[in-house]
């Protein structure tokens, strides 16, 4: 958390701007996500789509994190709403944008691949890497693997970004990576089972150009990692309480660095023209105190000020 001044000081985006920066960081992963998966083979693709995906995530968030937080996806956002740092207004509006941007992104690669003349029918070439289980799935994966594999997929998921971007001990630098590199790792193993998202945006935009049954299927890509979205953000709500409780059983204050959220940075961190007899508890008891808005997002954590 940053001081009375700091919050003043550096106010955050605006919700259109943040929702602008959701919706582009969507578009830009989905267009990736779903050209190289249409596109790539064996011999041409330099990159498998997992990776490329996963490279994008990590692009997206050191481009845009700053603004938004990053999240590109509705299971992040609604971990984060779940875990309190973001309200539920601006969640809602953060999956719309998310949304949108992902089937702008489809409908750019549909256009694309109405264009090359050896891809004779387009929904089938979106129909052969959109999600799906049983006949629809490269391994004939069962309805009951696939939603096992999605919410655990995006349990972990939501654990690694919320773990990343939290606490004085995260590294804003590494955490796109962290999460980047967990995207692919996940889509590697989820393309094998059925070409498995662990987005609902992403699997919406794509089930809009392919066949009806991508349609018909896509209420499991929307339920089970909203599940396992929830269940990952009810954890990290439950460990931010024991590690409160284990702060005053041994008579940590708020502002100790051995917690993982501390209620003031600093006194070094304080502005030069602030008097340092100024940060003192007397004084900061004098100080008007602004209404601090709640935790939207993780732009906090990409801006420094973690905590």
């Amino acid at each position: 958390m940053t001081t009375p001044v700091q919050a003043t000081s550096d106010p955050q985006p605006g919700l259109i701007a943040r929702l602008s920066a959701e919706a582009l960081g969507s578009m830009f992963v989905v267009v990736v996500a779903v050209g190289v998966a249409i596109f790539s083979n064996p011999s041409g693709a330099p990159l498998p789509a997992a990776l490329a995906t996963g490279l994008t995530v990590t692009v997206a968030m050191l481009a845009f994190g700053y603004v938004s937080g990053g999240h590109f996806n509705p299971v992040i956002t609604l971990g984060n709403l779940i875990a309190g740092r973001i309200r539920a207004v601006a969640a809602l509006a953060y999956i719309a944008a998310q949304v949108i941007g992902s089937v702008v992104a489809a409908a750019l690669v549909y256009f694309v691949v109405l264009t090359v003349p050896v891809l004779t029918d387009a929904r089938a070439a979106f129909g052969s890497v959109a999600p799906g289980y049983g006949e629809h799935a490269a391994a004939q994966t069962q309805l009951a693997g696939v939603l096992l594999v999605e919410v655990v997929g995006s349990a972990l998921l939501v654990a690694v970004f919320l773990g990343a971007t939290a606490g004085r001990r995260a590294i804003p630098a590494l955490a796109p990576f962290a999460v980047g590199l967990s995207v692919a790792v996940l889509l590697q193993f989820g393309q094998v089972l059925g070409n498995l998202p662990f987005n609902p945006a992403r699997a919406t935009a794509q089930a809009f150009f392919s066949p009806s049954w991508a349609l018909d299927g896509l209420w499991l890509f929307w339920v089970a990692p909203l599940m396992g979205a929830a269940l990952a953000g009810l954890a990290f709500r439950g460990f931010r309480g024991l590690s409160s409780t284990n702060d005053s059983e041994t008579g940590d204050l708020p502002g100790s660095s051995d917690g993982v959220n501390d209620a003031f940075d600093d006194a070094d961190d304080l502005p030069e023209d602030i008097d340092a007899k100024d940060a003192s508890p007397k004084a900061e008891a004098v100080l008007p105190a602004p209404a601090a808005p709640a935790k939207d997002d993780a732009r906090d954590f990409f801006d420094g000020k973690k905590g």
